[in-house]
This record gives C-alpha cells, sequence and structure tokens, in this order.
C-alpha cells in the first residue's frame, strides 16, 4: 500500500514510537500524579518530558501551560466552549474545517454569534479580511493555520499581530501544520493552539494538546481527578490540571514523545520542505491532464504538501475507490469534513481526491501516483 493520507494521519510511524508504546505498556503504564511509587512517578516524568518537547517545538516559555488532549478537535472544543460567553462574536474563515464550525455554530443557542471572514480564491485568508469582520463585540478569532482541502497557509503572524493591538484572543487551528511548518507562539501573536498528536508529530492517535497562554482563563468542559487539590469540590485554577481531569493517555503520550523527538531532529521546515516538493513534483505533472483542477494556491505560494483535486464529470468517491482496489494507493476523497472550503471551491456536490505525502514518501511513490490517476482519466 502506497499511503499518501497523511492529512488525516501520518502512517507510517517512526520505529521509535511504536517501540516507546510498547515498552510503556510492557514496564511502567502506571498512572501520572496518582501515586508515589516508582512506576507512577516514571510515568510524571515522561509526561513532563513530552511537554517539554512541544514547548521547544512551538517556542513555549513554560511547559505547564500545554494541556494534552485526545486530538486537536478536543482542543479546538476547549478553547471555544471554555472562553466565549452570551454576548459574545467569535471570528472565524468561510474556510474552516467541522472542528471549528460545528462548536461555533452550537454556541449560537447560548448568544454568541460567528461571523465570517471571506477567504480569497485560492482559499487563504488574508489579515485584512479578519479584520473587516470584527466587531466591538468579537472576543476570539479563530483561524486555520492551513487549509486542509487546498492546502494554503494562512498569514498567521500578520493577523495575530493585527488582533494583538485591537486586545481579540486569537486562535489557531494547527491540525495541518504542527510538525511540517515552524510555529513560534510568541513570534505569531497566539494565544491559544491547538494541535493533533497523529498527523505532523508523528505520535499516535489519541493524542494531542493545546497551548494557552498565561493569564487566559479556560472554563473545563469536564471535571474530575487531578491529583493535585483533591479537597477542594473545585478544579483547581493552575495548568494543566485546570483542563486535564482524569487519567492521561500515557502509552499515547510517550509514542508522542518519540514523535517530536523526531520532528526536532530533522527540523519542521525540512519536513514541510521534502512534503511540499513531493506535492508540487505531483502537481506540475497531474495539472496537463484533461478536466483536472487542482484546488488551493497555485505555484510559487504558500501551502503544505496537501493537494486535492476535482475532476470534472468524475465522482471523487470513485476515483479513490479505484486507486485503492486497482492500484494500491491509499488517498482521501468527499468533502473532508470542511463543507465550508468545497463551497468555496465549486466541489460541495462531487467532493475532491486529497494526495497528501509524509516525512516517509518517496519521489517514486508521487510518479506513480501520477501514472495511476493518468491512466484512470484515460
Amino acid at each position: 500500500m502506497i499511503y499518501l493520507d497523511n492529512g488525516a494521519t501520518s502512517f507510517p510511524k517512526p520505529p521509535r514510537v511504536s517501540a516507546a508504546v510498547w515498552h510503556c505498556l510492557r514496564h511502567y503504564a502506571g498512572n501520572a500524579g496518582r501515586g508515589a511509587h516508582k512506576m507512577s512517578v516514571f510515568a510524571a516524568e515522561k509526561i513532563w518530558e513530552t511537554r517539554s518537547l512541544l514547548a521547544s517545538l512551538f517556542h513555549i516559555e513554560n511547559p505547564e501551560v500545554i494541556v494534552f488532549t485526545q486530538n486537536c478537535t478536543e482542543g479546538l472544543n476547549l478553547g471555544i466552549k471554555g472562553i466565549l460567553r452570551p454576548g459574545d462574536d467569535v471570528v472565524i474563515s468561510d474556510m474552516e474545517h467541522n472542528s471549528v464550525y460545528r462548536p461555533c455554530i452550537a454556541l449560537a443557542e447560548k448568544g454568541v454569534r460567528t461571523l465570517f471572514a471571506e477567504a480569497d480564491d485560492d482559499g487563504t485568508v488574508s489579515p485584512e479580511a479578519i479584520l473587516k469582520s470584527v466587531t466591538p463585540r468579537t472576543r476570539m478569532v479563530c483561524l486555520q493555520h492551513a487549509s486542509n482541502v487546498g492546502g494554503g497557509i494562512n498569514p498567521i503572524r500578520e493577523i495575530g499581530k493585527a488582533l494583538h493591538e485591537k486586545g481579540i484572543l486569537f486562535m489557531v487551528d494547527a491540525a495541518q501544520t504542527a510538525g511540517c511548518v515552524d510555529i513560534d507562539v510568541m513570534r505569531d501573536y497566539i494565544d491559544i493552539l491547538a494541535f493533533p498528536g497523529h498527523k505532523g508529530l508523528l505520535g499516535p492517535q489519541g493524542t494531542g494538546g493545546l497551548y494557552v497562554r498565561e493569564g487566559i482563563d479556560i472554563h473545563p468542559l469536564r471535571e474530575g481527578g487531578t491529583g493535585s487539590s483533591s479537597e477542594s469540590p473545585f478544579m483547581p485554577d493552575f495548568l494543566p490540571d485546570r483542563l486535564e481531569s482524569g487519567t492521561l493517555n500515557l502509552p499515547g503520550i510517550v509514542g508522542l514523545l518519540e514523535g517530536v523527538r523526531f520532528v526536532l531532529h530533522h527540523g519542521a521546515e525540512n519536513i514541510g520542505r521534502h512534503e511540499r516538493n513531493l506535492s508540487m513534483r505531483f502537481a506540475e505533472n497531474i495539472k496537463h491532464l484533461p478536466g483536472v483542477r487542482i484546488l488551493g494556491p497555485q505555484e510559487g505560494m504558500q501551502r503544505t504538501g496537501v493537494i486535492s483535486l476535482a475532476v470534472a464529470k468524475r465522482d471523487a468517491g470513485e476515483i479513490a475507490d479505484i486507486l485503492n482496489r486497482r492500484y494500491g494507493i491509499a488517498v482521501r476523497s468527499g468533502l473532508h469534513c470542511a463543507p465550508l472550503a468545497a463551497e468555496k471551491f465549486g466541489v460541495l456536490k462531487t467532493g475532491s481526491v486529497r494526495f497528501s505525502p509524509g516525512v516517509f514518501t518517496s519521489a517514486r511513490e508521487m510518479d506513480y501516483a501520477f501514472r495511476s490517476m493518468r491512466e484512470i482519466l484515460s
């Protein structure tokens, strides 16, 4: 199987990721923060080490403001629902994934209004479009760093600076960029950063996290045991405990530790460059096929390695099925949980076929994917 669905979850993982998960389950799967015995203490040390490496990756000064979640979606829900209150406005783009779109829309019944900043035709959002949508009631702007459909990278540094000057919170969805694009929460004026562990960070599924700038209070979405302040009927008022009730996914987190270690060793920018080079090689070939339209930014523009195709008079699901059954190629088809983006690109009815190479994808595999598409379309 040639795996080109890294935009959904990365595969394969670095060998040390699976080895770390297995070693944890075999030797030290204690409950961190819930005991003084050596297994519990060692588990806590591993969790702290993972926080520290994530802090290094995202240029975060204090690892304690990183909260572990089960995925990026949980982090986004924490930030959106834990901050916005009746009477607030939240601004998102008309390209957002359902993990941003749905939580914001769900808050309408609680008196939170969602406003949409219009993206350009290539799917990216300008600072001017964001500021045009801001109102005196706007408490937060929540924006994807890059589209999971078109691959376009938004200018978050310029947007963050403009929002910082207005005192508006800036939350970034790094589902498609964590691990393959350099992210600096201070330089980019990011107040809250949600990220998955199982995509560009190369960790196991069921892992993710949320960075919360010091001084921002997020109301917990759940309450329970934290191993701290146990005498109080209320959740602790400090991070990460305030947002981490219950037992953490220790095997997943130690796997994530090795994934992040791999990214730091090789460099997020180098990994991203490799993926972009492969996708641009693929795009340069496939754009000449009749009826094929590449969604998102074109040559020379800021984008990730994601390449989505709309094929005239062909259903995306049919093409993906043929790629899977006949050629042994794994891609994703459909709306990619992003109906706003599909509507923006005019593929709401047909969907698109998404090719997303990863750090272990080779040029030969991408060339084979092109030849396969050429055969299918001929």
